[in-house]
């Protein structure tokens, strides 16, 4: 039996709780039929490197591709060296290419469906930088991501929101990588919540004329275009981007607080799945689009809106951040011995805020060994000066 332990609230004061709330999922056999559905994978850090864990973070392989494959294990395809594997922070252009290296290959090992961001991150914004500098860094990454044989996920670059000087430079920049490609490519629209260097992408701050520009590039290259991620955290406007669509486009939704409504849909359309949160509710999205496979609205949604407090909550201004909460449920449920992440990340979310990340996950049954998931909490807690009552059950 797990025994309580005690959590700090945001008031200051402290509370007991007794995890517990386990859940099975049953996962059938076979594809999704209905949704594609990627998730964003995190990396787990090597905490035993000897080098400066922010500046020169080591990765720990084995568990990075263990959880890859874990992910494919359930049917879900992997969004490789995105944000949620803390690109642009943390992770730069040359960890990302042994990422996407190793990733490339393990997928086709493994059977796995796998698409990778191409950016422009080896390319640091700053008055010098040429729209030219901008295209070149573009073509490097997305030339190495289709020598592994991976799908490209266009990313939103830094660089050219720098030195963009309006929506004509996104236009004639897009065109251009479209142009070249062998395959189409997903495009990813960023909101600055998630990275506050992307405002005014598309050369607009008001997203009304942003999402235009936008919709313009994808109607101007629509045969290089597989479909568009958009993460906004505005239901509203993914739908009404969505309807504009050209036909044969797809919407890859990438809003971690209201995703179960989204790829369910409505009568003119729905949208497929490219999510962060994927990575910290594997089981649960797995079952929910299989009931959805079935037309099991009931379980689709039982299944799904449990998650939703989470993931709000893990993905709380600041937006960005939630990078720590993935990883933490990451430890939590047993795919990696530590909580650790590159450029100490780990730092980045309160005690106060895990507490309540780990309660919601139980409640979610989300904690696939709520025991060893209580005794990892005392061992933070700890940490945090909040002493708990000893106890062991020997998994650690």
């Amino acid at each position: 039996m797990v025994k309580q332990l005690t959590l700090p609230d945001k008031n200051g004061n402290s509370y007991e709780y007794h995890a517990g709330n386990q859940k099975a999922f049953i996962l059938p056999e076979g594809p999704f039929k209905s949704r594609i559905a990627f998730s964003a994978a995190h990396v787990v850090c090597n905490p035993l490197a000897d080098s400066d864990p922010v500046l020169k973070a080591k990765i720990d392989w084995e568990n990075t591709l263990a959880y890859r494959r874990h992910l494919w294990s359930m049917g879900l395809s992997v969004a490789e060296a995105m944000d949620t594997a803390q690109r642009g922070m943390g992770l730069n252009w040359e960890h990302a290419k042994e990422l996407i290296r190793r990733s490339a290959a393990e997928a086709k090992a493994e059977g796995g469906r796998i698409a990778c961001g191409a950016g422009t991150d080896q390319l640091l914004p700053g008055p010098s930088v040429t729209l030219a500098d901008v295209q070149a860094a573009y073509e490097e990454q997305c030339e190495f991501v289709e020598l592994h044989n991976s799908q490209i996920i266009l990313m939103a670059s830094r660089a050219l929101a720098d030195c963009a000087q309006g929506p004509e430079d996104y236009e004639r920049i897009y065109a251009n990588i479209l142009r070249q490609v062998s395959k189409p490519v997903i495009l990813h629209w960023l909101g600055d919540m998630f990275d506050p260097s992307l405002k005014g992408y598309w050369g607009y701050k008001n997203l009304d004329d942003a999402m235009e520009v936008c919709l313009n590039v994808i109607w101007d290259n629509k045969d290089k275009v597989d479909g568009i991620k958009i993460s906004l955290l505005d239901a509203s406007r993914e739908i009404e981007m969505r309807r504009l669509l050209p036909q044969g486009v797809k919407m890859y939704t990438g809003d971690d607080f209201n995703y179960p409504e989204l790829i369910k849909g409505d009568e003119h359309g729905y949208s497929h799945a490219l999510l962060g949160i994927f990575d910290a509710i594997a089981p649960a999205a797995a079952a929910a689009l299989h009931a959805l496979d079935d037309r099991d609205y009931e379980s689709y949604h039982a299944l799904l809106e449990k998650t939703v407090p989470l993931s709000r909550h893990i993905f709380q201004a600041p937006t960005y951040s939630y990078k720590t909460g993935i990883v933490f449920m990451a430890y939590l449920n047993g795919h990696q011995s530590h909580f650790r992440m590159i450029g100490g990340a780990e730092s980045a979310r309160s005690i106060v805020h895990l507490s309540e990340l780990f309660v919601l996950a139980d409640q979610a049954g989300l904690l696939s060994d709520p025991e060893l998931a209580a005794e990892r909490m005392k061992l933070v807690l700890n940490l945090a000066g909040i002493r708990q009552e000893e106890y062991s059950s020997g998994k650690l």
